[in-house]
Order: structure tokens, then sequence, then C-alpha cells
């Protein structure tokens, strides 16, 4: 009765912190601008098969690749046995007296068979490759995984989460294990049946029920750290990859008060209308600072793995220029860490005397981009880092006129001659009246 109590006073917890932690990310969301239209929900659907399910993009690596791909097929498996373990926690009966065919999901029969040992064997091939994770994050010297923008916390957070995933997988083959031993049921648990073997009768009951309460309690653990640490990719990828621009990446979004400038210039009769009045303020050109962002941005700030894959293949970094597509990324989540209870509590006029550019990113930083897309194009989790690019530049170039000289001359010549060169129309075909054509 009281390891019932227990239970489900530790479940309410986790649901009301988790709850607590989701509702900030959502009011952060609301206050920020809609990206794009989201349709083409066909097309959308789709991205998730290929990208989250298949992972289609973490196989440009093929060894590395198919090592995540199993860790994530994996979960999938031990994800319908957590969530079980939390309902059969809610019915009451003590694990260690719970026959077989009392389970909650008993009933899908050999499905469940099929599902019990699919991650009773995730689990050891999990727990085997998560090790080598560590192995390959700590000891062996991977450039990807190092840089100027990760902090030494960001690389002990990457340890830690994997620690977790491995006293996970390490806990949940201990309670396989101790269950098998003291009930005698060898079959269902490949991998745990063998364990089993070398368990004392006397101990099976203790073990069992220590991997138990040790499994649960680093689940509820772990699903109010994620959002605080670089594996929040394990909620947000799906919902960033369905959200995916779907249009190319370069395209820059049309700013509406502009279009509307537009319209009006083009049309005769609105010379003679009065403006209307309107309190609002209008709106910036571009993005200064994580407010004048899109929730798209946001959301991909939340769903960066700090993989470093971006800008493995950014020419702009690999040439020695400042420019990391990572970092960029991270400096919106940092800012947005900073600055968003201020936000929204005060509202969007709150100043706090920094901005994204250039507190966090700089001039030298920005500019320095090709617009190749290279950086989309290999992030797994398809985050777009040119159009935040594309976006501080615009604050840059329509805002403080501050772009590199040869853009500003080339918008001058545009503004003064109607092209981007510096002579006028009238003498563009000067430099052919010394040409001698045979006719």
């Amino acid at each position: 009765m009281i390891a019932h109590i227990v239970f489900i006073l530790a479940t309410l917890a986790t649901i009301g912190v988790f709850a607590f932690t989701a509702s900030k990310i959502f009011a952060n969301i609301k206050m920020l601008k809609k990206p794009y239209s989201i349709s083409n929900v066909g097309e959308r659907v789709g991205l998730l098969f290929k990208v989250v399910l298949g992972q289609s993009k973490i196989f440009r690596l093929p060894l590395v690749g198919f090592m995540h791909a199993l860790v994530l097929w994996g979960f999938i498996f031990i994800l319908v046995g957590s969530l079980e373990m939390v309902l059969d926690g809610f019915i009451g009966v003590p694990f260690d007296k719970m026959a077989e065919n009392d389970r909650v999901l008993h009933f899908l029969g050999i499905v469940y068979d099929i599902i019990i040992a699919g991650g009773d064997i995730s689990a050891f091939i999990i727990l085997v490759l998560i090790i080598m994770f560590l192995v390959r994050r700590n000891l062996m010297n991977i450039k990807r995984f190092t840089g100027s923008e990760l902090r030494h916390k960001d690389h002990k957070d990457a340890t830690f989460a994997l620690f977790l995933i491995l006293m996970l997988m390490a806990s949940l083959l201990g309670m396989n294990a101790g269950y098998v031993a003291n009930k005698g049921l060898y079959g269902i648990f490949p991998v745990s049946s063998i364990i089993a073997g070398f368990i004392p009768s006397d101990a099976a009951h203790l073990i069992e029920m220590i991997s138990w309460w040790t499994h649960i309690l680093l689940i509820f653990f772990f699903a109010n750290y994620l959002p605080f640490s670089k594996h929040f990719h394990v909620f947000m990828s799906t919902p960033n990859v369905y959200f995916s621009r779907t249009e190319p990446l370069t395209k820059m979004r049309a700013m509406e008060s502009v279009t509307n400038e537009v319209k009006l210039m083009m049309d005769p009769d609105a010379a003679f209308e009065e403006p209307e009045e309107t309190d609002e303020e209008p709106e910036r050109f571009g993005m200064k600072d994580v407010e004048d962002g899109t929730w798209k941005n946001y959301i991909d700030s939340l769903t960066c793995t700090q993989c470093g894959r971006c800008t493995s293949v950014c020419p702009a970094n690999q040439t020695g220029k400042k420019l990391s597509p990572r970092k960029v990324i991270l400096d919106y989540r940092r800012r947005m860490e900073e600055k968003s209870p201020k936000l929204r509590k005060e509202g969007k006029s709150y100043d706090d005397g920094k901005a994204l550019y250039s507190d966090y990113t700089s001039f030298e930083e920005l500019w320095a981009c090709t617009t190749c897309n290279a950086c989309a194009q290999e992030c797994p989790m398809n985050i777009d880092h040119p159009s935040l690019i594309l976006e501080l530049r615009r604050y840059i170039f329509m805002e403080e006129s501050a772009a590199p000289s040869l853009i500003n001359m080339m918008s001058t010549n545009i503004e003064n001659n109607g092209a981007p060169w510096q002579y006028s129309a009238a003498d563009r075909l000067n430099w052919a009246d010394e040409l001698y054509i045979n006719e």
C-alpha cells in the first residue's frame, strides 16, 4: 500500500513538473511569429517516416548512423514497456506479486510477447551502444564534438545524459532478469533469461524490486531533465521534422508591412486616402533579438543535438572563418533562456540592454555564410539554420544599413541607377563606342 502511494505521488510530481516546464515553452512559442503556412500534411507525414523513423539523414555516416538508428528503434519497443510499467503501477498490484497475465497489455497476445522480447533484446543492444558512445565522446578525438560554442557544462550534460540512458538499460535488464528468476518465466525475455541463470534464487526478489524502482524513478527524472539538456531532441525531433520547411530553404519571408506599402505605391487611388491610425509599433525589419524570430526558429533551437554535423560541412567554417551554424542555433536558445522569463511577464517591449545580434552572434559570423544550405541539408533534425541567419542579416541591412561595403554600394547603385553597376542607364553602352564591328 505504501509503495503504491509513493508511486502515485512520484508520477503526479513528474507530470506536474513536466507540465510546468512545457507551459513555459508553449508560452514562448505563442509570443513568436508564425513562420509560414503549415500545409502539405501528407508531405509532412512522409518526412516523419523518412527522417525520424527511417533516420535517412543520420545514415550519411553509415556506421555511426546505424548505431544511432538501433538506439531509436530499440527505444520504440522499450517505450511500450515503460508505458505498461506506469499503468501497472497505477493498478496497485505489487510488481513482485503480479502474475504474467495481470499485466495491462497482456491482452495483445503474441504481439505483446514480441514487444516484450524486443524490448529485452533492445535494452542489451542499447546498453552496449551507449558504452561505445561514451568511449567515443570522451576518449576519442572527434573534432565536431568540440568548438568554442560548447561550454564545459555542455560536455558534462552530454556525458550525463548518456550515463542516465546506460542506467535505464541496466536497471531494465536487472528488473527483467530478477522477474524471470523469481517467477521462473524463461523464454519471453531472451537476454534476461540468460542473466537470470546467474542470479541466486534468494536474491531474485530483491534484485527485481530494486531494479523496478530504479528504472521507473530514472524514467521520471529523465523526463524532466531532458528539457534542459541537449537530449531534448528525444521529445522535439518529431514536431520539428513535421513542421520542417517544405519550400526552398533560403526563400525569405515577405514582410507584410513592406508588401502593403508597395501595393499602396502601385495604387493611384491610395494617394488620396487618409492613412489609418494605429497604436501598434511598426514591425522590425529582420531579427535583432529572439522576440523578432518565429516559433520555428525557437523549436529549432530546442531540437539541436549539438552533434556538429552542420558546422563540419560548412564551407565558411572549414576555410577558417568564425561562422559555426551550430553556434548560431545555440545562441538563439541561450538568449531565449535568458530573456524569455521577462518577455512573458512584461511583453515584447522588455529590453535588458542586450540582443541576439551582436551580443551573442557577431557581424563577422553572419556575413561569412554563403547560404549554400549545407548545414540544413546535413542536420538530422531538419533544423533551418539559413532562415535564422538571413533574418539577422536583414536587420543589419535594413535597420542599421551596416552590410559589407560592396553590398551597400550595390544597393546604392540599384536605387540610383536601376542596376547594381555604378553607371547610369544612358551610359551603359559607352564601353562599346570604340569597338570595331565588322558588318
